[in-house]
């Protein structure tokens, strides 16, 4: 998946985007000032950037400007904020900035517009290749480094899972609800946004339940690799 970088100088907003990108298989990278997030650009090169506006020793609009006027801004950039004007997220855009968020930030605002962004992304990486090579790549390939998103996932042994039935029925249950969410785990990448979107359950819900069925909630993430 996607390198991620953000930027902002509330450690409860890092936190929260960290857990949710990481649930959906990205790698994410923390900065809390501009400072940080100028070390980290040139460190791990983002395919993305989530960058807070108000922030207080540069804020991201200087730092989105300062980006574009060294030829750094190669990456999309998605701006939050929750007091930014209309304005404000305007000139961003002007500058180079993929969209605004606004906050108190929705998982669903925040999925849909990080999409897009890589989407954005990988076809203008794309349009940049040689026609020969732009044959052989498919946007999912861009998006994840070159490397197409398998058909189908391979679950091994568990695709032919079987069960015992001569035990207690809660044992037999509990057998049958690990595979389940394993199988859905495989699925999803790991993702715990889509699991819980899959199997109808709320994400508090899903993490309790997982953790009591004792399943292993890296194993999703490493059947994608």
């Amino acid at each position: 998946m996607a390198n991620i970088l953000v930027v902002d100088d509330e450690l409860g907003i890092r936190d929260l985007l960290s857990e949710i990108l990481n649930d959906e298989g990205h790698q994410v990278e923390l900065a809390e000032n501009a400072a940080q997030a100028r070390a980290a650009r040139l460190r791990e090169r983002p395919d993305l950037v989530l960058l807070d506006i108000w922030m207080p020793d540069t804020d991201g609009v200087t730092l989105l400007k300062e980006w574009a006027s060294a030829s750094l801004l190669t990456m999309p950039v998605i701006m939050m904020s929750g007091h930014a004007t209309i304005d404000t997220a305007v000139e961003a855009t002007k500058i180079g900035a993929h969209s605004f968020l606004e906050k108190p930030i929705t998982l669903q605002k925040l999925l849909k517009s990080v999409e897009l962004a890589l989407v954005k992304k990988a076809l203008r990486k794309l349009a940049e290749m040689p026609l020969g090579q732009m044959a052989e790549l498919t946007v999912e390939a861009a998006m994840t480094g070159g490397h197409s998103i398998p058909a189908v996932v391979d679950m091994g042994p568990q695709s032919n899972q079987s069960f015992e039935l001569d035990k207690p029925l809660r044992d037999a249950r509990d057998e049958f609800e690990k595979a389940y969410f394993e199988f859905h785990l495989a699925k999803e990448a790991g993702s715990m946004t889509r699991v819980a979107e899959k199997t109808g359950l709320e994400r508090t819900h899903l993490y309790r339940k997982l953790k009591q069925l004792g399943v292993d909630l890296s194993r999703g993430k490493r059947s994608a690799n």
